[in-house]
């Protein structure tokens, strides 16, 4: 699992910071965050099954569901010899990390979960997830017919307004590097999903942090979630984009450090 994952360990400290990437990306979108943290915890980074070099992890009838990486989760912390980590997750990885803390909450001090949504569809009146499902459906056709323009589409709504062209031209890169077929799987997985039910139970203290613009999961959804998950709270950014860590690290790397003085009552 750590060698097909390309499991990455770095720093030192008695805590494990363990980062877990959103939908079209690999670990290295946390290059940002997480060698600033190497001083103070130790840090683990890996990619999803089908994400950047980890293409080969994937099994179509093992990551059928989000369960399957949830279980990969699971597995890593086993063979990684980790009893109990912090969890630092984006988007889909954020909800990775819930369904794996539902099966093993002891595992788990802390869920920090940027931009994370349980549903990407809306369900009015009592749910706005950000998108219709015709709009997906019109999403994963651009994908089977045209793989760079779907990621010229979506790379400027995950970066935000604002944003260096840089940062959104490198997204955009590493959307059209995906392997066609596992990304449009992936992708519907993700969009599609819908664990609202479940989040529900819960019992792992959980840090939300939602930018108040962001187009993917509205600033709504956050509040969702924090109104349902009985061990949460939740921290809205004046920003724009799906993708703080990268936009604006210095926040995240912020919000970061105060869990851990918290955690080490400084």
């Amino acid at each position: 699992m750590l060698a097909r994952h390309q499991v990455t360990r770095q720093g030192q400290g008695e805590v494990t910071l363990l980062f877990l990437h959103g939908f079209g990306t690999d670990q290295t979108i946390w290059r940002f965050v997480a060698p600033a943290l190497e001083s103070r915890a130790q840090t683990l980074t890996y990619d999803h099954a089908g994400c950047g070099a980890a293409l080969a992890a994937w099994d179509v009838r093992r990551h059928a569901s989000l369960q399957g990486y949830a279980q990969d989760l699971i597995d890593i912390l086993d063979q990684a010899g980790l009893e109990r980590v912090l969890c630092v997750g984006h988007s889909i990885g954020s909800i990775i990390a819930m369904l794996a803390a539902l099966q093993q909450p002891a595992r788990f001090e802390r869920i920090v979960a940027l931009s994370a949504s349980p549903c990407f569809v809306n369900h009015p009146p009592d749910y706005l997830g950000g998108f219709e499902r015709s709009d997906l459906d019109a999403l994963f056709q651009l994908m089977q017919s045209n793989h760079f323009g779907w990621a010229q589409f979506l790379a400027p709504k995950a970066i935000g307004e604002g944003s260096p062209l840089a940062l959104t031209q490198q997204f955009e890169e590493g959307l059209c590097s995906l392997e066609p077929s596992v990304a449009q799987h992936f992708a519907r997985l993700v969009f599609l999903v819908d664990v609202r039910e479940e989040l529900q139970r819960l019992s792992v203290p959980t840090l939300l942090v939602q930018c108040l613009r962001d187009s993917i999961a509205p600033a709504a959804v956050g509040r969702w979630l924090a109104a349902h998950l009985p061990q949460s709270r939740l921290i809205e950014l004046a920003v724009s984009g799906h993708c703080p860590h990268i936009s604006h690290p210095h926040l995240i790397l912020q919000i970061l450090e105060e869990v851990l003085d918290a955690r080490s009552g400084a």
